[in-house]
């Protein structure tokens, strides 16, 4: 499991691609937090990072998934997956290997964001800010990118093409994200049903998390969500 994740490591912060994504996640955020009026923290009245944990579940939304989508994809096309195999590794091994690598790499991107703290902080009017309130936020954050790595993970054991790789792992991280938020404010489903069916969404249980809660229930949603999608990959790659 480590040598995979030491590949994985090595393979993405050994060309631009690795300083890149960092680059882009700090840019778009930065845009966003700092310049853009709509957004801007400066114009919302308030020391806090609220629209920087409303905002980074887009970014991530893709952003993750061009880090994963050539996790499997690329060795199914180029046959090293075949070369893979004859390591003495095990479908699970290979698995956490890699879905590790991209929580470490995940890690490394988010990091740099504490940047945005420290200038929070200095632009309050006590200096102080509401520590346990971002640390529990910065948990959340982490979560649902775990989610995010795990769904890509196992769109990337689909297909041998990672463009589609991509596409679908977007998408589907767009569906889980908000479709079932967006499911129910149809006024079909309004009431207690309608409440129920928004629970099945990660927007639900992030927004919970982002507030400072660290809930039982949403910590098991998001370990429920990663499980299912890893089991999903092996057996995906059983099939091969």
């Amino acid at each position: 499991m480590w040598s995979v994740l030491n590949k994985e490591i090595n393979q993405f912060f050994g060309n631009l691609t690795g300083i890149l994504a960092i680059v882009l996640f700090l840019l778009i955020n930065g845009v966003f937090l700092f310049v853009l009026q709509d957004s801007s923290i400066f114009d919302f009245g308030y020391a806090n990072l609220d629209k920087f944990f409303e905002l980074s579940p887009w970014v991530l939304m893709f952003l993750v998934p061009a880090i994963t989508m050539r996790l499997f994809s690329d060795e199914f096309k180029v046959g090293t997956f075949e070369i893979l195999k004859t390591k003495p590794l095990t479908d699970f091994n290979i698995i956490l290997g890699k879905y590790f690598s991209t929580l470490l790499i995940v890690f490394f991107v988010l990091i740099p964001t504490l940047i945005y703290v420290i200038t929070i902080k200095f632009l309050s009017t006590n200096g102080s800010i509401d520590t346990g309130g971002l640390i529990g936020s910065y948990i959340g954050l982490f979560l649902l990118s775990a989610v995010f790595c795990s769904i890509g993970l196992c769109c990337s054991s689909m297909t041998s093409n990672a463009v589609v790789a991509f596409l679908i792992s977007a998408f589907s991280c767009l569906l889980l994200y908000f479709g079932f938020s967006a499911l129910s404010k149809l006024s079909f489903f309004a009431g207690t049903f309608g409440f129920y069916i928004e629970m099945l969404g990660i927007d639900f249980h992030y927004r919970s998390m982002s507030r400072g809660v660290l809930d039982t229930r949403d910590l098991i949603y998001f370990f429920s969500i990663i499980t299912l999608a890893l089991f999903l990959t092996k057996k995906q790659l059983a099939k091969r």
